[in-house]
């Protein structure tokens, strides 16, 4: 099967998980390039900046020759566009994942119908995990070692002391 010669994967990546890395790797072993698009949302607090976040994805990534790490704000269709993408990456981990996404989707196609997006399901160990869910466990002081890269967990820690 011919690869497809980008994908965009994009998020909030606050922080990178496992899952995201999971759907990184297996993406670039379909995809001649892939491009992890973090968003810049400034109407969210982040707990970590773009530049933070790139960084721990840059690092994570370092061994995957086909994938690069890049920032967009605005309309995903218009960055798309600009990075000659034709596909979206989206990670569906249940049901109510499936719901948003396909929202989401379907207007991307709206506003661009040369755009299309694949949904690939999170891995089975991952399937629970958030960056969200990943944020509170660190708070609380819980073991987010098998949830984040080694290092992503280093940065965690550092912003919890």
């Amino acid at each position: 099967m011919p690869r497809q010669k980008i994908v965009i994967y994009p998020g909030s990546f606050d922080p990178p998980t496992n899952g995201h890395l999971d759907l990184i790797q297996r993406a670039s072993e379909v995809f001649a390039h892939v491009v992890v698009a973090v968003l810049r949302n400034e109407s969210k607090t982040a707990l970590f900046t773009v530049e933070e976040r790139m960084e721990m994805l840059a690092e994570a990534t370092k061994d995957l020759e086909n994938v690069s790490i890049d920032s967009f704000s605005g309309l995903l269709v218009d960055y798309a566009r600009e990075r000659e993408g034709r596909m979206i990456l989206r990670g569906i981990r249940a049901i109510s994942d499936y719901e948003y996404e396909l929202q989401m989707a379907l207007m991307n196609r709206h506003l661009n119908p040369e755009l299309e997006t694949l949904f690939m399901p999170a891995a089975e160990q991952y399937s629970y995990l958030s960056s969200r869910l990943v944020k509170e466990v660190n708070r609380l002081g819980g073991d987010i070692s098998k949830l984040v890269p080694p290092n992503v967990a280093r940065r965690l820690a550092d912003k919890s002391s």
